[in-house]
């Protein structure tokens, strides 16, 4: 199985596969993030996060 990257358009309560792809890169780890697991976004700036975690450093650091 090929891996492809997913190009996404993050909406407020889901989003929307423009490419179909199996995963996207968190913006803060860089790790990749199976499309079936993707759970953090922010849509202001169109970046997916891999936890919690992640999503919270981001907006600390805003």
């Amino acid at each position: 199985m090929i891996k492809k990257l997913a190009k996404i358009k993050y909406l407020s309560n889901n989003f929307e596969v423009l490419e179909t792809g199996d995963y996207v890169i968190c913006a803060v780890s860089g790790k990749e993030i199976s499309i079936k697991n993707l759970t953090y976004w922010n849509v202001d700036l169109q970046e997916p996060y891999y936890s919690y975690k992640e999503a919270s450093k981001k907006r600390e650091e805003s």
